[in-house]
């Protein structure tokens, strides 16, 4: 089984190398993710789109939660890599294995035994409720195969293999998809044969993962791997959890923006839910560069190779403004072609079309935000992008809580520009702090041993 050492070669090659699977890869996921709300709205109608796009904020909330801690993971996996240390590789594997069968039992009993009051936390209208239950008691039912594929998708991401999570959601996307038409055009079975074809399709993409981890030699694990230490998994627990915060930090931010939307009726939660869809679709190129960022920052920290940080930094946000040139302007020029793709009535569609334009244009700030965040975190630094996602939360939650009687559904397109805009300053701050000191002190002992060489 292929990996790939970001420690040698040239950063850019190796990065679009990386790239390219990884952003197939997300990319597949968006499309399917909807495809399947596509499926939902033409298919049910817009009631019935609007129940599972108000889900969104709850499912990110505690799915966010597990991909931070499976991202943490992975960065200390690929420290290890880096630094060619097999044997705490092969611990801390082990250790992750362990931690998340327990994250998965507390996480899907956390989140079904809380389900009906978290809806009414956000005020979801008495026209959804039904459907919204429906939907996520099936979603976070079947959680645990939505962790296990973040866990071993990070952990191949932090050993360079970017390919086969790619193979892993060809085939689930497929599956998805079939089985979500078949479901609902065929068996008539409503929104939970949306959510039944979703983790069916999770656990083939699972499947796909932890069998080609176990097809790699360096990491295939003894007995010996699997013997407790406490110092390996509070370094886990440690790395982990600022970033499983971070991103359930942000969703209670976009949980309240819902709050403020669903109190303005069904028009602006069926909006909503479009424009996220459409959000989550067009941010995904500079998302993926934060996960490649993510990858060649981890293993070349690990190795001390700090140029190559900076090298990598340039790649990645060329990445990031190329694809905000694309869709950005798609965003600001065409919002009600975007729109009618998805949804029907009139007044929707014309809530809509008040929110894409300005992320349109704004959407650069979250690009970056993407990719210095995540070499903030490659670095061993999660504790400050959680600190970011703080910011996120409140200047999102003050934004929307200020101009929603004011301006009305544009208070929600703002509120995710203040957000982006402050958490993109602090993380910038962070990734200079770390990164600075490391550049002189490595640029110094070199200095210390040319002279030395001189001397002799």
């Amino acid at each position: 089984m292929k990996v790939t050492d970001f420690t040698k070669g040239s950063p850019a090659k190796h990065i679009m190398a990386f790239y390219w699977p990884l952003i197939m890869t997300s990319m597949l996921q968006q499309v399917y993710n909807f495809v399947d709300m596509m499926i939902v709205g033409k298919g049910l109608g817009d009631h019935a789109l609007a129940s599972v796009g108000n889900m969104s904020s709850l499912f990110f909330l505690i799915v966010g939660f597990s991909f931070g801690l499976a991202n943490g993971f992975g960065v200390l996996i690929a420290h290890s890599f880096g630094a060619k240390n097999m044997y705490e590789l092969r611990h801390r594997l082990a250790c992750t294995i362990q931690l998340t069968v327990i994250i998965a039992i507390i996480l899907t009993t956390f989140s079904v035994a809380f389900l009906p009051y978290a809806l009414r936390l956000i005020r979801t209208d008495e026209l959804l409720m039904d459907n919204c239950l429906k939907y996520g008691y099936i979603i976070f039912g079947g959680l645990t195969a939505s962790i296990c594929y973040n866990v071993s998708a990070a952990t191949l991401r932090a050993l360079g293999d970017s390919r086969t999570p790619l193979k892993a959601i060809i085939i689930s996307s497929m599956v998805n998809l079939s089985l979500d038409s078949f479901l609902i055009f065929v068996v008539h079975t409503g929104v939970e044969g949306a959510a039944i074809a979703t983790i069916v399709s999770q656990i083939i993409s699972t499947i796909i993962c932890v069998r080609r981890l176990c097809q790699i030699p360096m990491i295939r694990l003894r007995k010996a791997d699997f013997v407790n230490d406490r110092s390996v998994f509070v370094d886990l627990i440690r790395n982990g959890l600022p970033m499983a915060f971070m991103n359930s930090i942000t969703a209670i931010g976009v949980m309240v923006v819902q709050y403020f939307i669903n109190g303005h009726g069904v028009n602006y939660t069926t909006a909503y839910s479009a424009c996220s869809k459409y959000l989550n679709l067009f941010m995904n190129p500079a998302s993926t560069a934060g996960n490649a960022m993510s990858a060649f920052t981890s293993q070349n920290y690990g190795a001390k190779q700090y140029d190559r940080i900076k090298q990598g930094l340039k790649v990645c946000l060329t990445i990031s403004f190329a694809a905000y040139i694309l869709l950005g302007s798609l965003m600001a020029i065409m919002p009600e072609m975007l729109v009618r793709i998805l949804i029907n009535g009139d007044e929707p569609v014309r809530l809509a079309c008040q929110y894409l334009p300005i992320c349109g244009v704004s959407i650069i700030a979250v690009d970056c935000l993407f990719v210095i965040r995540s070499g903030v975190q490659g670095m061993g630094d999660p504790v400050l992008p959680m600190w970011s996602g703080v910011l996120e939360m409140v200047l999102r939650i003050a934004a929307i809580s200020i101009l929603m009687d004011h301006i009305g559904f544009r208070a929600a397109a703002i509120a995710e520009v203040c957000a982006w805009t402050g958490a993109l300053i602090m993380n910038i701050y962070a990734f200079c702090r770390i990164l600075i000191p490391k550049l002189k002190e490595k640029n110094n002992s070199t200095h210390v041993l040319q002279k030395k060489i001189a001397l002799r």
